[in-house]
């Protein structure tokens, strides 16, 4: 390899390995914390395991560079390799999974309306799962998903603020998710939404 090739591939993986520490630092802070949901647990290894694996292959590149180690530019070409294999596989997957989620149209609903049968087998079983859906629900509660659906309008009659009206609600351009939340989940998940926006 040429000697500047070499310096860039060092200095490219030494940035790498100064942007993996605050990776592996936030999901060491993630786990750490007492009072964890499990939406921070759900997410706290994976994390952790993206830092830790930017940092190992970041050092092999950086070590092979400055050292002109041939043996461990093969091992972190190799790496790389996987890596990249590695999220096209999950890009993928993505895709395949959530392909056949089209919306309907439906009168007098400025939105489309998405039907959880609509997804992969895979998708569906997963959100009908109830183990899965309490992860899924604590983090649709975690993050306000619900709550910050709820708006106010202005009553003509009183001129005070109340809860905005379905003819309302359902004039409204919601995202994907607020609909299936809100509208296609089973009647016993849409109940356990409504009382997540309650709180």
């Amino acid at each position: 390899m040429l000697r500047g090739g070499t310096s860039l591939l060092g200095i490219v993986n030494f940035v790498t390995f100064l942007i993996s520490i605050p990776i592996l630092g936030g999901g060491i802070w993630l786990a750490s914390r007492a009072n964890s949901t499990d939406c921070i647990r759900f997410l706290q290894w994976p994390i952790i395991a993206i830092g830790l694996a930017v940092m190992v292959v970041s050092l092999m590149g950086f070590a092979g560079a400055c050292y002109r180690q041939t043996w461990l530019l093969r091992l972190y070409l190799f790496a790389m390799f996987f890596i990249v294999v590695a999220l096209l596989f999950f890009i993928v997957f993505a895709f395949a999974v959530t392909d056949r989620g089209d919306g309907q149209v439906v009168m007098n609903r400025r939105f489309l309306e998405y039907q959880l049968s609509d997804y992969n087998g895979w998708l569906r079983d997963r959100v009908a799962d109830p183990a899965y859906w309490a992860t899924i629900s604590a983090c649709l509660r975690d993050g306000r998903a619900c709550a910050a659906m709820r708006r106010f309008a202005r009553d003509p009659n009183t001129g005070m603020l109340v809860p905005e009206t379905p003819s309302m609600f359902y004039a409204r351009d919601l995202s994907p998710i607020q609909v299936t939340t809100t509208i296609s989940l089973p009647l016993s998940l849409s109940l356990s939404l409504s009382s997540l926006s309650l709180s």
